[in-house]
């Protein structure tokens, strides 16, 4: 136990940086594991180069992983940090513009030599120059100390002892924090332990940087955020893209049928292939298919054989992608397309957020070929919008776009893993054999969802014709007849049309029930929006807010909620997206808060936006 002072916070914002080498992601992580464990909410935020391997020290190559852990609710994973971790000079100078006066810097003062200084672009040392005068500034000797806590290891060069590193940060950190360490003590074992020379090296390491923050003079406090008051149950700490890929797998149980993914791998998706691909004992087939369009091809392939069939990938295959899903519309089978939304275009910043594919997933295929999308509002709730998706997708026949993005699939936050009772089935109703005497019809509908009949290949009496050819109604047979494509052109857009029938409505929080502005938002815009509005309310300022998971079609009182309230903010990362569908399907004269720089929105410039929105309502 600490015999220094220990000061009681109730929350702290910590960015780790460092050469995208030096561990960052690891440590990052594993930090917010342990506190985790503890019981703090939290929210993290890993940002990281595009490049496999950007030159060491360079300022392309800094790789940072920020986490917010609070002992109360929290939105963000926090818009600047208290706390700011510099392995390098490269990082220092990348990062310390987003941390404010008086903020932390422990700087490992062992790489700050002049050659790291030159890649960096300092023309002086900027821990002698006066560059971090304000700041709370601990020089700790990261790599030298490392090196020397290992000089027993037996088995490791220097470089090897030198990666260490991170581990002795982490050790360091989690004793300035109060954070368990048992958890990461087991992870070394795990990860390392078919090298035991690494796993002694990185066990040494993470002590002796523990040990450190007790015994030197430098760190003269400690500090204790207490556990956050949440919901009762069972939790673990989950990524976007991992709470997605359980989705799936919970929506092939829930509807009995198998989960096919056809994907070639692309950042930031990939790692749902890489997760999936664990899950095999629970009826779940992954194909890493030669490129974009053969994946969403065997997976449409998958869903016409029976199965749950999904394809992911970021904005470049998905454009790829397009005729296939077409293909799908023509064809009115289920089809779940994940989109996890990088920077573009083309290329663009692979590994950067963004929220500019909501138009190319509603009109981004020739032809009338409306299709319904759904979008993720948090790390968590990828779960249930998984859900939904394979929901929708099976119950109308159709196939569905899902779109998440860069921040919401690498962050991570706080998951209650729910009762899998709780969770509703879904009913995929195969066709079983024509009536007596009756040749099948492919295209009869439902009447109340207009579904066409789902007929297995293979299943006696329900032989029928496929293809991208128009459809006959009823009977599926090719037809070019000019009424006859109209009325299909009309049908499949009804039975689009038809879901805002079977999805809940928008829900408004608005606490006082006298807001003039509201805030409505969609994707990973959820939490900066809510700590937005927090801040407004805190400060004496009445706003609501909504948050749309159904961008096609609409919820039935969306026009309703946007008319209530005399002015309507639409913040994006994009340049307007939402906003122009919002004007033309409502009329209403919403205003734009948009930014396209690749990083989440902070709650105090979208808290600014609302006020001074606020502002020129109240001098209307």
């Amino acid at each position: 136990m600490s015999s220094k002072p220990v000061e009681r916070l109730d929350r702290v914002v910590i960015r780790f940086a460092g050469d995208s080498g030096d561990g960052m992601q690891l440590t990052g992580d594993r930090f917010t594991s342990e506190s985790a464990v503890l019981g703090n909410d939290l929210a993290t935020l890993p940002d990281f180069p595009a490049e496999i391997r950007a030159p060491a020290g360079s300022l392309p190559g800094v790789s940072g992983f920020q986490v917010h852990f609070a002992d109360h609710d929290i939105f963000t994973p926090g818009d600047q940090p208290n706390v700011l971790v510099a392995m390098n000079p490269a990082a220092l100078k990348t990062n310390l513009k987003d941390l404010p006066k008086g903020g932390t810097l422990i700087v490992n003062n062992d790489a700050f030599n002049e050659r790291n200084l030159q890649k960096a672009g300092y023309a002086e040392n900027p821990l002698t120059d006066g560059t971090l005068d304000g700041f709370h500034v601990h020089e700790v000797a990261l790599t030298s100390m490392t090196v020397e806590a290992l000089k027993s290891v037996d088995g490791i060069t220097s470089r090897e002892a030198e990666r260490s590193k991170n581990f002795f940060a982490l050790g360091l950190m989690l004793w300035l924090y109060h954070r368990p360490v048992d958890g990461t003590l087991a992870f070394i074992e795990q990860k390392f332990g078919r090298s035991p020379a690494i796993a002694e090296a990185n066990t040494k390491a993470f002590k002796a940087g523990y040990n450190y923050g007790e015994t030197s003079e430098d760190f003269a406090v400690s500090y204790e955020v207490a556990p956050a008051k949440l919901a009762p149950g069972r939790y673990r700490q989950i990524t976007g893209n991992t709470a997605l890929s359980y989705g799936l797998i919970a929506a092939s149980k829930l509807s009995g049928l198998p989960l096919f993914l056809g994907a070639y791998p692309i950042t930031p998706a990939s790692s749902i292939l890489e997760e999936l691909a664990r899950h095999k004992s629970f009826g779940v087939t992954t194909f890493q298919a030669e490129d974009e369009i053969a994946a969403c091809g065997a997976a449409l392939g998958a869903s016409f054989g029976g199965a749950l069939g999904v394809t992911t990938s970021a904005g470049p295959g998905i454009v790829l992608k397009a005729e296939t899903v077409g293909l799908g519309v023509m064809l009115e089978l289920p089809l779940v397309v994940v989109d996890v939304q990088r920077a573009g275009p083309s290329t663009g910043m692979p590994t950067k957020p963004e929220q500019a594919d909501l138009l190319l997933a509603l009109f981004g295929r020739n032809g009338e070929s409306p299709v319904p999308v759904v979008a993720a509002s948090s790390p968590s709730q990828c779960f249930h919008a998984a859900i939904e998706a394979a929901r929708i997708a099976l119950t109308y026949r159709t196939p569905v776009y899902l779109l998440s993005d860069a921040s919401l699939a690498n962050g991570s936050e706080p998951w209650l893993i729910p009762d899998a009772a709780s969770l509703s089935t879904i009913e995929p109703e195969f066709a079983t054999a024509p009536d007596d005497g009756q040749e099948f019809q492919p295209y009869l509908r439902d009447p109340e969802t207009l579904a066409r009949t789902w007929a297995l290949p293979g299943t006696p009496g329900l032989e029928h014709r496929i293809g991208g050819l128009e459809k006959a109604d009823v009977t599926g047979a090719i037809s070019y007849d000019p009424d006859n494509h109209d009325h299909m052109t009309r049908l499949r857009a009804q039975k689009v049309a038809n879901i805002a029938a079977d999805i809940p409505p928008l829900e408004v929080d608005d606490r006082d029930g006298d807001a003039t502005v509201l805030v409505l938002g969609w994707g990973s815009t959820y939490g900066p929006i809510g700590a937005a509005v927090e801040r407004v309310r805190a400060d004496g300022g009445t706003v609501a807010r909504a948050h749309l998971h159904h961008l096609n079609p609409f919820p039935r009182n969306t026009g309703e909620v946007l008319r209530h309230y005399e002015k309507v903010l639409i913040p994006e990362m994009n340049t307007g997206q939402l906003l122009q569908l919002v004007r033309a399907d409502f009329l209403v004269d919403a205003v734009g808060y948009n930014r396209v720089r690749g990083l989440p929105f902070r709650s105090a410039e979208l808290a600014e936006a609302i006020t001074a929105l606020a502002a020129t309502e109240d001098q209307a």
